[in-house]
């Protein structure tokens, strides 16, 4: 699938907006920004959200973030993101996105990768 400027920019607001949410401990908004499957599997917001909290803490309260360019891993549209987590080390998130049927954009997995020794 062609990646557009414009899917570029909607894929780094999901990702923010969530970002946002998971600051400000809305666990309902940083729900809005799972694709179907995700909120299937957790069921309601306040699972997803301790998941996050105890999971993914340097997604949950990162120190600093920064986009990279959008790539493609095994078939999923993917946007790589550097992250500083609380405790100081740095890492990277691949969030894989997923284009709705109404042309949203939803995350449908993050996976953090360690970026120690490189």
């Amino acid at each position: 699938m062609e990646v557009t400027d414009t899917d570029t920019i909607k894929i780094r607001s999901v990702i923010e907006y969530q970002l946002a949410a998971f600051k400000k401990d809305d666990a309902q908004g940083a729900f809005t920004f799972a694709s179907p499957a995700i909120q299937a599997q957790f069921g309601t917001a306040e699972h997803f959200m301790l998941m996050v909290k105890t999971s993914y803490p340097a997604v949950y309260r990162p120190r600093s973030v920064f986009f990279e360019k959008i790539t493609t891993i095994q078939g999923n549209i993917t946007q790589p993101v550097l992250l500083l987590a609380p405790d100081g080390v740095p890492l990277r998130a691949l969030y894989f996105m997923e284009k709705q049927p109404n042309n949203i954009w939803r995350i449908s997995g993050c996976f953090l990768v360690s970026l120690e020794g490189k």
